[in-house]
């Protein structure tokens, strides 16, 4: 939604402006210009990405009109079922975990928190390392370095979109001016018209570099700018589970790893500790009552 009320505010701003200060829209309505600029982008983008960037960038674009789904109440989830499950594996040993982390879609402690579940990438990242705890293979230095590879792994797997994007952003001011230079050639082609009808072919021809430059600084690059900031939430949530983790390999309580996870998040989403503190409480509450007797 923000997304087309930025889109909204740049258009009513530009051509607002143009229209109070006497333009003529009708004059900014160059299809060939578009045709050229569009065409021009679009060709570059084809020839500069592999068809797994294209495909990821695809996949991207259905989310620039949702809201962020990185909330405070999904990071508060989030550090619900890490206290859960190694509150269990404290309780009754990381042995105790297998069957949850094998078929996580049946698990009692898993299928409460469906959201994170639906999170593929988020919930593979959590159940491997799981299992690699319950291996007892790796210490925590070991853990921490593969944690950190596979984070910058998925970091820049998710720059992919973004770099895309904004590699086509860049060109489009360029392309722009070829649009404006190849109609400049046009009236100058056309020298023998009259002043009225040649001044009009050279004022079509600047549209191109105004377009060029509006398309690429209103339009596309906010996009890669907005997949960043996503892919940096994202990250938050893999960092806040591989603190989380560590601290409970390195021998702290549930609740005080989870304390550290909660350190990872951004300000704007981050619970305050009395927060957590206070849904730690209830989880823990819900979890003695329940049939199964899941541990704390």
């Amino acid at each position: 939604m923000l997304v087309i009320i930025g889109y909204v505010v740049v258009f009513a701003a530009v051509f607002g402006g143009f229209a109070i200060s006497g333009g003529n829209l009708g004059a900014l309505f160059q299809p060939t210009e578009l045709l050229i600029i569009g065409g021009a982008g679009l060709g570059a983008f084809l020839v500069g990405n592999n068809g797994k960037a294209i495909r990821a960038t695809m996949k991207a674009f259905p989310r620039f009109f949702r809201g962020s789904y990185y909330t405070k109440a999904l990071y508060m989830d989030l550090m619900a079922l890490m206290y859960l499950l190694l509150s269990k594996s404290r309780q009754s040993g990381v042995v105790a975990l297998e069957n949850d982390i094998e078929d996580p879609q049946n698990s009692a402690i898993f299928s409460a928190y469906p959201r994170l579940l639906a999170d593929s990438e988020i919930m593979n990242f959590l159940v491997d390392y799981l299992r690699l705890m319950i291996s007892g293979n790796m210490n925590a230095f070991e853990m921490e370095a593969l944690m950190d590879e596979e984070i910058e792994t998925c970091e820049h797997e998710h720059d992919v979109p973004a770099n895309s994007i904004n590699a086509v952003g860049d060109a489009l001011p360029a392309f722009g001016i070829v649009a404006a230079v190849m109609g400049v050639v046009n009236a100058l082609a056309a020298a023998d018209r009259p002043a009225a009808e040649l001044g009009e072919l050279i004022a079509h021809a600047m549209v191109g570099t105004f377009l060029g430059i509006l398309i690429a600084y209103g339009m596309v690059l906010p996009l890669a700018t907005l997949l960043r900031q996503r892919s940096a939430e994202h990250l938050k949530m893999l960092e806040c589970i591989k603190t989380t983790l560590l601290c409970s390999i390195h021998g702290y309580a549930p609740q005080i790893a989870v304390e550290f996870g909660r350190k990872t998040l951004y300000s704007t989403e981050r619970p305050s500790f009395a927060e957590l503190d206070e849904h730690v409480r209830e989880v823990r509450s819900s979890s003695s009552s329940a049939p199964t007797g899941e541990a704390t």
